[in-house]
């Protein structure tokens, strides 16, 4: 207690440790009783990336609410990296992520694939072009990209960034290009859709995945979220088209 910060002995390590393995264990028998009563009672926390939620859960949240008023499914926008550690700790009991994490410790289920789109300002040479091919973006004038970095990098890094929403008003406001996933697409309005450009064939396409650890128990209420979220999506965003390539 006299250094800072506080931190505990290595027996308060070991006490902190099995605590977390107790609280866990608790919970998991509440969840093997609900799930043996099918029940869609309770708290359900889901993580969503940030570049997925806005465009995604509007399409099929408030009908499963309404569909299913029992639920509790508390939302929060989340980073990969993040999302990985609620996972791992228990924060949370599913997340939709783009692209798997190859994490033995969690399941992942391919949901649906989302192609990528150009946004590019009307004052940019590529604004004439119909279609736009990857080697025309040039990291000057690309908003988020980090120098050295091929474009496949920079697009994976910006499926796992926060709200793209600040680069698309920049592109509005006359300046560069950036990207804007398939669902958010049908969201622009008429004079945003001017913008929108498709990338020539094979189009850069991120795999929309839900992740749960390999223990998760409450199948029933999980399979009534990936149903109402496929109902959502259209059919043909459900495989993986051959004029798509996955990042």
């Amino acid at each position: 207690r006299t250094v800072q910060p506080v931190c505990p002995t290595a027996i308060g390590e070991k006490i902190i440790d099995q605590a977390r393995v107790i609280l866990a264990q608790t919970a998991q028998v509440k969840e093997i009783i609900s799930e043996e009563k099918q029940s869609l009672a309770g708290v359900f926390h889901l993580g969503v990336l940030p570049t997925i939620a806005p465009y995604l859960l509007p399409r099929f949240f408030p009908q499963l609410m309404e569909k299913y008023p029992e639920l509790d499914i508390r939302v929060t926008e989340m980073k990969t990296q993040n999302i990985q550690q609620a996972l791992h700790a228990g924060d949370i009991d599913a997340a939709i992520i783009a692209s798997k994490l190859e994490d033995t410790f969690l399941k992942e289920e391919t949901l649906f694939y989302e192609t990528f789109f150009g946004y590019v300002s009307c004052k940019e040479p590529l604004f004439k072009h119909d279609v736009i091919r990857t080697s025309d973006i040039t990291g000057e004038r690309l908003w988020l990209l980090d120098e050295g970095h091929c474009f496949r990098d920079q697009l994976v890094r910006f499926c796992h960034l926060g709200s793209m929403e600040t680069f698309m008003r920049m592109v509005e406001s006359g300046k560069g290009i950036t990207f804007i996933p398939e669902l958010a697409v049908s969201q622009l309005n008429e004079e945003q859709k001017k913008l929108v450009r498709p990338f020539a064939i094979p189009r850069p396409t991120r795999q929309i995945v839900l992740a749960t650890s390999r223990d998760f128990i409450r199948h029933s209420l999980l399979n009534v979220l990936k149903e109402e979220i496929l109902a959502a999506v259209p059919k043909e965003m459900q495989s993986l088209q051959s004029i798509q390539y996955l990042l």
